[in-house]
Order: C-alpha cells, then sequence, then structure tokens
C-alpha cells in the first residue's frame, strides 16, 4: 500500500478504501492457493514406496532406504543337502542320438584307460540337449520333357503331376509364411528377413502377398453370425 493511499483512507476517501480491502481479499485468495499448491507439491515429493502404492524403482532420491530383511546367514544358492530343481529328462526310447563319454584318465593317478577298462562302476550320468536341426529349403526342379511322336512328328510335352504344387513354393513354406504375416502379424518385410536367416529362402514382399492371398482364397467361407467374418492383413 502507498502512503497516499493510506492517507486517503484515513482522510475517509470511501471509494479508495473499498478498492484497497477488494484487493486485499484477492490477495489472500490466491495465498491460500499457493499454500494448498506448495502442501500438494511437498505431498507427492514426500511420496514413496512406504507410504504410498509407488513401487521402489520409483521411490524419489529423497526417500528413506528400505529396511533390509531378516538375514538367515545362509548363503546365496542351493543349500548343502538340498535336491535341485531341472528339467525332466525324457525317456531314453524318445531320445534321438546317444553319444557315450568315458574319462580318459584316472582322477587320481593319471593311468590311462584301455578299451576293455570301460565297464561302468556306477549309473553314467544324464545329460540331454534339445536343439534344432538345421533348418534349410528344399528344392525340387520338376522337369517336363518333351518328346516327337514318331507316326505324326507332333512334340508332345509331359504335364505337371497333380500332386505337385503349380507355385513356386509347397504347402508347408507357404504354411509357414502365412503363420508368420497372419497369424502372427509380422509385416511383409520381416516375414522375407525371418525366411531368409529361418530358411535360408530369398523371398520378396510381393511373394508373401500372393502366398497370403492364395490362401485367403482357399479359406472356407465364414459362418452367419461369425464374429471372424472378415480378416485383416497386415502388411
Amino acid at each position: 500500500m502507498e502512503r497516499a493511499e493510506a492517507e486517503a483512507i484515513l482522510e475517509g476517501d470511501r471509494e479508495t478504501a473499498i478498492a484497497l480491502l477488494l484487493r486485499v481479499g484477492e490477495l489472500v485468495e490466491a495465498n491460500q492457493r499457493l499454500e494448498a499448491r506448495v502442501a500438494e507439491l511437498e505431498r507427492r515429493l514426500n511420496r514413496s514406496s512406504r507410504n504410498s502404492s509407488l513401487p521402489p524403482s520409483q521411490d524419489p532420491p529423497s526417500a528413506p532406504p528400505r529396511p533390509g530383511g531378516k538375514r538367515s546367514g545362509r548363503g546365496r544358492g542351493g543349500q548343502p543337502g538340498h535336491e535341485g530343481r531341472h528339467r525332466r529328462l525324457l525317456p531314453p526310447e524318445q531320445v534321438d542320438e546317444v553319444v557315450e563319454h568315458w574319462p580318459e584318465r584316472c582322477s587320481s593317478c593319471a593311468h590311462v584307460f584301455g578299451e576293455p577298462e570301460r565297464v561302468d562302476v556306477a549309473e553314467p550320468w544324464r545329460h540331454q540337449v534339445a536343439e534344432l536341426p538345421p533348418i534349410a529349403v528344399c528344392v525340387t526342379e520338376h522337369r517336363l520333357h518333351a518328346v516327337c511322336c514318331p507316326e505324326c512328328a507332333t512334340p508332345t510335352r509331359a504335364e505337371l503331376p497333380r500332386q505337385v504344387p503349380r507355385s513356386a513354393f509347397g504347402p508347408r513354406l507357404q504354411a509357414a509364411v502365412v503363420t508368420l504375416a497372419v497369424r502372427n502379424r509380422v509385416s511383409r518385410r520381416d516375414t522375407t528377413e525371418l525366411a531368409r536367416e529361418l530358411f535360408g529362402l530369398e523371398l520378396s514382399t510381393g511373394s508373401v502377398d500372393a502366398i497370403i492371398q492364395r490362401a485367403g482364397r482357399r479359406s472356407p467361407a465364414p459362418t452367419r453370425g461369425s464374429s471372424n467374418a472378415s480378416v485383416r492383413l497386415r502388411s
């Protein structure tokens, strides 16, 4: 408040006094809003995983450290005498290949074991490794030969058997492409890269699209009321 304004109030200037009182009221309200905002910001700043639903990863730097759990005095990992958990082994009849490993030397005196000495004194430990075989596209070339008739001299060319696909890609390969591009919603470009990396096959995006279109034409028509009345293909 300026000195002139204070003197005006003392001298009985009613309008000036009212204006100043209104300004004081506005300032009081603004101050209350600011105080409430500061209190809200302080509350948010002090939130942590200990006093709210925040995860520990979002604790602010100022949050106090969480108390550590009571230590049991045991080391990490499996304890002595504890039976470990391992992947269940397949029965021998379901194993495709068995590789025998025999020790070469005695662990005590370094004696080299000969073939007649390879006799089990305990059950062998079994270790199984599951692996994919090398996957490569098998390309079959069908050659349609032409023969000239000795009777009428008309050349006749062989026709493709009915079981041979007319497309450049076999049914299993086409099913793999459709599974990637439609069921798993892989883009056309990514499908071509996967075909090259997984199968060693150079496949263009146009070929991928043609395979999907053929598969769509061969699919049975949806029944009335089916929720799968339309299938959107993602490119």
